[in-house]
């Protein structure tokens, strides 16, 4: 039987399954050669990643493009035993294709429920916040999920080059979007340094952090963690493919793990980093050392920490429990 596994942290555009994108290429007439050959996405460092993964955005022109990506990634991690997703979606990708934010939103909720309609896996949408785009981007960002009525949309993230403005300079988005009612978490502690965390931490007071590893380096700051419950969602295969740190020996989770911080596993952007989710859950017991009970508590506080409402929080452990 299939471990039951969870996701917190996935950028939809940055699930496009390679032979998706092919598709869609050939569909429009768009010249992929640079970015994708063999069957996989080219790209060497941190720039030519964020260039390869806007060539790939690029590719979706349509509603029903984007409800095929939603839906095809979704199918996927049902089949390898997923039973919640929450994907993190920007409308910024859909006025780039021509369309509305409405229309984007309706094909990715369209592809949700086809999903689900066929594995039975549950899913809510994050909304992204472009940090390179400057806080006015952000905060209408936050507005927009706010008041744009779409019921699977549960949380507000902010997401882009860390190393862009000061956490402070975003502050009021997430304000907006906690007194709208959403659930929130960022991305900290990746491309910088602890600092980013405890910015995080003091003027967002998010329920999550993405990624968060980088507070390794400040036992304080792990211990704070720990204390205050904080949930960290983390990209070991991300980490290791955009040199965060050098290899899985390096890297921090386990060390995290033992000083009592609550962590998930994820994929981030899975093709582009040659993962998946079922490969995360493998790495973590193959290369970080923890054991099939470790992960599946992992599993246990992803559902915990999910932006969901009690009931069908209810429902998902009742099928972790079998």
């Amino acid at each position: 039987m299939t471990t039951p596994k969870a996701e917190l942290h996935c950028h939809i555009e940055g699930a496009t399954p390679p032979a998706l994108a092919a598709r869609l290429a050939t569909k429009y007439g768009i010249d992929l050669s640079a970015w994708l050959r063999d069957g996989r996405y080219v790209w060497h460092d941190f720039s030519s990643f964020i260039a390869c993964y806007a060539a790939i955005a690029n590719v979706f022109r349509a509603e029903e493009d984007f409800a095929d990506l939603a839906e095809t990634y979704l199918g996927e991690l049902a089949a390898d035993g997923a039973i919640y997703s929450e994907l993190f979606v920007s409308p910024e990708q859909g006025l780039a294709a021509g369309l509305s934010r409405d229309a984007y939103m309706r094909a990715i909720t369209a592809g949700i429920e086809a999903a689900k309609a066929k594995t039975g896996i549950e899913c809510r949408m994050v909304m992204i916040g472009e940090r390179h785009m400057g806080p006015e981007q952000v905060e209408g960002a936050a507005r927009y999920a706010v008041s744009c009525g779409f019921p699977l949309i549960t949380g507000f993230n902010m997401a882009g080059d860390e190393r862009m403005g000061c956490v402070a300079d975003y502050a009021r988005a997430f304000d907006i979007a906690r007194d709208g009612g959403l659930k929130l978490t960022i991305h900290a502690g990746e491309v910088c340094g602890p600092g980013s965390v405890r910015d995080a931490l003091d003027l967002v007071r998010p329920d999550r952090i993405g990624h968060g590893v980088r507070a390794v380096e400040e036992p304080a700051l792990v211990r704070r963690l720990a204390d205050e419950g904080v949930v960290l969602e983390v990209c070991p295969g991300s980490n290791i493919a955009l040199s965060v740190y050098p290899d899985f020996r390096a890297h921090p989770l386990r060390r995290l793990v033992d000083a009592g911080v609550r962590v998930t596993l994820n994929s981030d952007d899975p093709p582009f980093f040659g993962t998946s989710l079922a490969r995360e859950y493998e790495i973590a017991e193959s290369e970080l050392g923890f054991s099939p009970e470790e992960t599946a508590r992992m599993t246990e506080t992803a559902i915990a920490a999910a932006f969901v409402d009690e009931e069908t929080r209810e429902r998902l452990f009742a099928r972790l429990r079998g």
